[in-house]
């Protein structure tokens, strides 16, 4: 099988994604040692760094211990790979950019399982009033989903455009 150029974008898109999400966590954990200082105010009250291994899924939700880290490691990486897949099917940049994104930061997150028993986490607006922490991966995947969503709209409105352009 050959892969189509364009799905090679989103594994660049992926890859690019993990890099950014991996740095920062090392910077997180052995440039400021934030797992052992607990927290950095950086821009009070509007945002800190502050350390948080959530072992659970998106905001810290269902954790299940050992079993549920392997099984959540699992996942991702199977949905990244459907996602792989899906790109070598997909033929629009919007589509292929979403694809990356999400890839990505499953990947990124499954890195962290593997290596942390949970996901990094350091990202803290609560001053925003959002109350989660979150990191790079979590951006990515946040930001594939509203591309994702965006580009369903999209082609969605141009093949009724087409279609009504067919009929006249």
């Amino acid at each position: 099988m050959t892969i189509p150029r364009i799905a090679w974008a989103a594994y660049a898109f992926a890859a690019a994604v993990i890099m950014l999400d991996q740095i920062t966590k090392a910077w997180i954990l052995y440039g400021l040692h934030l797992r052992e200082v607990g927290q950095i105010r950086v821009l009070e009250p509007i945002f800190n760094l502050t350390f948080v291994l959530n072992r659970g899924v998106s905001f810290g939700l269902l954790t299940g211990g050992e079993t549920g880290r392997w099984l959540l490691t699992v996942f991702s990486i199977a949905v990244a790979g459907l996602l792989a897949f899906w790109a070598t099917r997909a033929d629009r940049r919007l589509l292929i950019t979403a694809i990356g994104l999400i890839m990505g930061g499953a990947l990124g997150n499954a890195i962290d399982r593997i290596r942390f028993g949970g996901v990094v986490d350091f990202l803290d607006f609560s001053g925003l009033y959002f109350p989660w922490v979150f990191n790079v991966a979590d951006s990515a995947i946040s930001v594939g989903i509203v591309l994702l969503v965006a580009d369903s709209f999209i082609s969605e409105r141009a093949a009724k455009v087409g279609a009504a352009h067919e009929k006249s």
